[in-house]
């Protein structure tokens, strides 16, 4: 039970920095360079993880890399860069929230993680204090941006639960590591063809891609390709909720963007749904969760008097006391008469 609240809290980390990074991307970020703003996201974080692990793909990584660099990095990016910049703070975290179900339908057939109730009544709640926050509140939505956040969605939920399956017996910081530099390496071509040189930066625009490469990317990334690892998908899925409260709470807090009556009923409402997939709840005896499977009990060690065997090569290896006395129970006429015939054939 601690170890499952220590890999929560180590998963919370990466919707937190996330939820951060909305804000950092749409107030100081170039709204302009998508690509490249992905593309420095990406690469610079896949280099320090790469020098930290200090280990290359084998084998059928390479391709396995290549596949995840692009569904977790090249697409997903710039899919949330350029909501980001379309859609206001809160709106553009909130969105995401509709991940914990979207991750439970795409684990079920991916790596057989059947969702408990708890966790599809978690994703439900939160779904609805996503539309509460969505729909209702002040400002104006953009149907690009929604349409954007939500193939982001789509995207990243299939590629997390297929990392999920292949990280099995690898090193999460290496394959981390890989997929973010085989996701720079893809989109940096592709902004320079597509986007010409890159924008200038001035030194706060520095300062946010350095928070957004090494925290919301590089810090971020590692706790939650752990948390999968650790902790089942719709809890995970659940855990990524924290993703719209943070962005929700800056938006207000700090971009001075208004929070209606009903927006904050929305958010109370994820909130319980992040509490309704906690590990405490899905696994306990008597919970909604799959029930621990309890260890085998041994097998009794086998007595030679209780259960003698029946074979010839067996009936040699007891004592010969044992073998001539014939008193074991469960020994029939037929092992007595093989007994006398195998002293017989000795003898002649």
């Amino acid at each position: 039970m601690e170890a499952n609240m220590r890999a929560v809290a180590l998963t919370a980390i990466a919707p937190v920095a996330w939820g951060a990074n909305y804000f950092v991307t749409h107030e100081y970020l170039p709204a302009d360079s998508p690509l490249y703003g992905a593309a420095l996201r990406a690469l610079p974080a896949g280099l320090v993880l790469l020098a930290l692990c200090r280990r290359l793909p084998r084998g059928v990584w390479w391709g396995r890399a290549a596949l995840l660099g692009l569904l977790n990095v090249s697409v997903f990016f710039v899919l949330v860069y350029a909501a980001s910049q379309l859609l206001p703070t809160s709106v553009a975290s909130t969105v995401m929230a509709a991940a914990p179900l979207t991750m439970m339908l795409v684990a079920w057939p991916l790596v057989a993680e059947r969702p408990a109730r708890a966790h599809l009544c978690g994703a439900v709640i939160g779904l609805v204090g996503v539309c509460l926050m969505l729909l209702t509140g002040a400002v104006a939505t953009s149907v690009p941006g929604i349409l954007g956040s939500v193939a982001a969605l789509l995207v990243s939920s299939f590629g997390h639960i297929l990392a999920k399956r292949w990280n099995a017996g690898t090193d999460v910081l290496a394959s981390t590591a890989w997929q973010l530099t085989a996701g720079g390496l893809l989109l940096l071509p592709v902004a320079v063809a597509v986007e010409g040189p890159p924008p200038t930066l001035s030194p706060g625009a520095l300062l946010a891609f350095a928070h957004v490469s090494l925290i919301a990317t590089a810090l971020a990334f590692v706790a939650w390709f752990t948390g999968l690892r650790r902790l089942p998908a719709g809890t995970v899925g659940l855990i990524g909720l924290l993703n719209p409260v943070t962005g929700v709470l800056l938006g207000t807090a700090v971009a001075g963007e208004s929070l209606t009556g009903r927006q904050l009923c929305g958010l109370l409402l994820v909130l319980v749904g992040v509490f309704l997939g906690r590990p405490g709840r899905v696994g306990r005896p008597g919970g909604d969760g799959p029930r621990p499977v309890p260890a085998p009990v041994p097998a009794p060690a086998a007595d030679s008097r209780e259960r003698p065997p029946s074979s010839p090569q067996s009936l040699r290896q007891l004592p010969t006391a044992i073998r001539r006395s014939g008193h074991c129970i469960g020994w029939g006429r037929e092992n007595q008469r093989h007994l006398r015939h195998q002293r017989h054939l000795r003898y002649w």
